[in-house]
C-alpha cells in the first residue's frame, strides 16, 4: 500500500529509501528477513558515494542483506517531471559509484538502456567462467598432444 502511495519527486534520497527498508526489516525480522534489496533507478543518488557505500556497507553485513541495483540509463539531464536532480552524473559515472556500492554490499550491478544491457555483473561472471573453461579445455588439449607424442 506504501509503494502504491508514493509519487514521483525530484529526489533520489536513496539513504533515506534505504534506513527505511531496513527499520522495517529490523521490527519484523523474526517474521520475515529479507535477502536481497533492490534499487531500480535511472541516476545516481542525492548523497555522495563514499557515504552511501560506507551506510550500505554496514547495514548490510549487520542484516546479512545484498544490494542489486539495476540502472537504466536516462541521457538527459532532467526526469520525466522536468525537475532537475540534486546531484547529477553522467552515465559513466553514475555507473562507477554504483559499482563501488554494490560491491561494499557483496550485490549485483545491472545497467540498462534503450539500446539493451551495457553491463552486468551476471553476464560478467558467465564470460569469466566461459573464458576459465576455453583456457582449461586447451590446456587439456596440450596436455593431450604432449601425452600421444611421448607414446
Amino acid at each position: 500500500r506504501w509503494v502504491l502511495s508514493l509519487e514521483c519527486k525530484g529526489s533520489r534520497n536513496f539513504l533515506g529509501a534505504l534506513r527505511r527498508a531496513v527499520e522495517v526489516d529490523f521490527k519484523d525480522k523474526d517474521k520475515h528477513q529479507s535477502q536481497g534489496l533492490y534499487l531500480l533507478t535511472t541516476g545516481i543518488p542525492d548523497q555522495e558515494t563514499h557515504t552511501v557505500s560506507a551506510y550500505v556497507a554496514e547495514v548490510c553485513r549487520g542484516f546479512d542483506l545484498q544490494l542489486h541495483v539495476c540502472l537504466f540509463s536516462v541521457t538527459k539531464d532532467t526526469d520525466s517531471s522536468g525537475v532537475i536532480p540534486a546531484r547529477y552524473a553522467s552515465p559513466r559515472e553514475t555507473a562507477r559509484a554504483f559499482k563501488e556500492m554494490v560491491q561494499a554490499a557483496k550485490g549485483r550491478l545491472h545497467c540498462f538502456g534503450e539500446a539493451g544491457i551495457f553491463e552486468s555483473d551476471d553476464i560478467t561472471s558467465i564470460i569469466s567462467e566461459v573464458e576459465k573453461a576455453q583456457n582449461y579445455s586447451q590446456k587439456c588439449a596440450f596436455l593431450v598432444e604432449s601425452l600421444k607424442q611421448r607414446s
